[in-house]
């Protein structure tokens, strides 16, 4: 192939059928899968097998950044260019694939070849898929628009489906009916819509400016406005351009309209895990057909999924049971109603309930913090400094806090004192008082916190420098929320200062 090749992963959506695991701010990509890679990790590395690949393009949520970051840093091992496009919300996939197309026009020249490819999606057989996206590129280069079709192993009604006439596109079906789904697999012209895209830079944008002319409009001006770290691989969309961008996906703006449409017909081990019968198929099975992660015991049960990330599970007489057992939230569902469980997560949304969003341990920028216990007027938090890291400077206006340090060694700026501290040691922050916690070591910093007051949100934050960009470089931000604001993101920790 004589022009670049850019792959292009997405990483949206809430994964709201995988929930207690999945949540708004760690959702369905980062799920850890039982070999120990996520999602994610596995779209990039399904993104980055063949020799010709220029450069990774994530676009994701600007809150989720640093984690894509990470992620692709532990498995990016031929050291690949990496880009990433930061949304201040979720704008739908025609949004992301014309961005993306921009930024590789920019960086590659209308000639260059982008790959989409879904972060949440799993495809086990990487060979085939290379050969796939090799196909793939000889239609793109005719200035089709390539879909990857996956022939059907039974009749699944949560896939969207292609008809196909030899190598094109007839069109593109709505997830139908089990009685047509059974006549799809029968006539053997239809697959699976996997959702995984190549087409020349120059051909979407064409193409774009053809049938939804007001999204790749919106895109331009959006990126036109978008802040670049100093690398120039982190672009942050501003709320205010961004949201004009319609929000639809890529298959009903374009895919459906265009007339030059090619497929791949292929296998090469997809699924969307989007539910978790699909997740549980990856363990092992006992002759009973139980799949256990964690501990459990098991009495006259027959084909259960048990999951448990601390607690022991007792399950007994029961048959087709999803049981996932997290700190903060328990999963009880028949296999046969596993797809409702979304019902679930979007009622917790409704209610503001905090275990919509995240776990009890929250990953940030900086490392982690876990909520130990919480009570009237208290919360006890264990955090965890990266090697390096530091938190912002910021204020509270309705807690004090008291640090232990429990391991590592600790700069600390609390009001006017500068302080070093080490294991066993700790200071008291009064109420409205500047601190900042910084580990300057090469181990990480374990910090026992335990916080009083009135109100104790984790939106009782008054922010007045911070390495990550979160909050105002001329004034501070008040109110800000240390789980929601990450509106700048470096392509690698040296990037952000760490």
């Amino acid at each position: 192939m004589k022009n670049k090749l850019v792959s292009v992963i997405l990483c949206g959506g809430s994964g709201s059928r995988l929930w207690p695991i999945s949540r708004e701010q760690h959702p369905k990509p980062f799920i850890q899968l039982p070999d120990g890679e996520s999602l994610i990790q596995k779209a990039f590395l399904s993104g980055s097998g063949l020799p010709e690949i220029a450069e990774i393009i994530a676009v994701t949520n600007k809150e989720l950044g640093f984690k894509v970051s990470d992620a692709f840093t532990a498995v990016n091992q031929k050291l690949l260019p990496v880009s990433y496009v930061l949304e201040p919300f979720g704008r739908n996939t025609a949004a992301a694939v014309a961005v993306a197309a921009l930024l590789a026009q920019e960086r590659h020249g209308e000639d260059a070849h982008l790959l989409v490819l879904a972060a949440d999606h799993l495809i086990s057989d990487r060979a085939a898929f290379n050969a796939a996206i090799r196909q793939a590129i000889t239609f793109s280069e005719e200035d089709f628009l390539v879909t990857f079709g996956i022939r059907p192993t039974q009749p699944e009604t949560a896939y969207g489906y292609l008809e196909t006439e030899g190598h094109r596109v007839a069109r593109f079906v709505e997830k139908p009916t089990l009685e047509k789904a059974q006549n799809y697999l029968i006539s053997g012209n239809y697959l699976w819509n996997a959702g995984i895209f190549c087409f020349r830079v120059g051909t979407v944008l064409r193409e774009m400016a053809t049938h939804c002319p007001d999204v790749l409009a919106a895109a331009r001006e959006s990126f036109a406005h978008a802040t670049r770290d100093a690398t120039g691989q982190s672009i942050t969309l501003s709320e205010e351009t961004f949201q004009n961008i319609p929000d639809i996906s890529i298959d009903y703006a374009l895919m459906e309209r265009a007339n030059h449409i090619a497929v791949v017909p292929c296998d090469i081990g997809w699924s969307d895990l989007g539910s978790w019968t699909a997740l549980s198929g990856l363990e092992v099975t006992d002759a009973a057909g139980n799949a256990v992660v964690g501990e459990a015991v098991l009495h006259n049960s027959h084909n259960c999924y048990i999951h448990s990330d601390s607690r022991m599970i007792g399950v007994s007489g029961v048959e087709n049971l999803i049981v996932v057992d997290t700190s903060d939230a328990l999963l009880v569902a028949d296999k046969s109603n596993v797809q409702n469980v979304k019902y679930i997560y979007n009622e917790l949304k409704s209610r503001g309930h905090e275990t919509y969003k995240h776990h009890r341990s929250v990953q940030r920028p900086w490392g982690s913090y876990t909520v130990l216990e919480e009570g009237d007027g208290f919360k006890i938090k264990r955090i965890v400094v990266n090697p390096g890291a530091k938190l912002s400077l910021q204020s509270h206006r309705h807690r004090s806090e008291h640090w232990v340090v429990v391991a590592g060694s600790a700069i600390v700026v609390n009001g006017d004192e500068r302080l070093n501290l080490s294991g066993g040691q700790s200071t008291y922050i009064t109420v409205g008082s500047k601190h900042r916690l910084e580990n300057p070591g090469t181990i990480p910093l374990v910090v026992i916190e335990v916080q009083t007051g009135s109100y104790l949100g984790e939106d009782d934050i008054v922010r007045y420098e911070d390495q990550y960009g979160r909050c105002d470089a001329q004034a501070p931000k008040t109110a800000v929320n240390e789980d929601e604001d990450v509106t700048s993101l470096a392509p690698n920790r040296e990037a952000v200062g760490k």
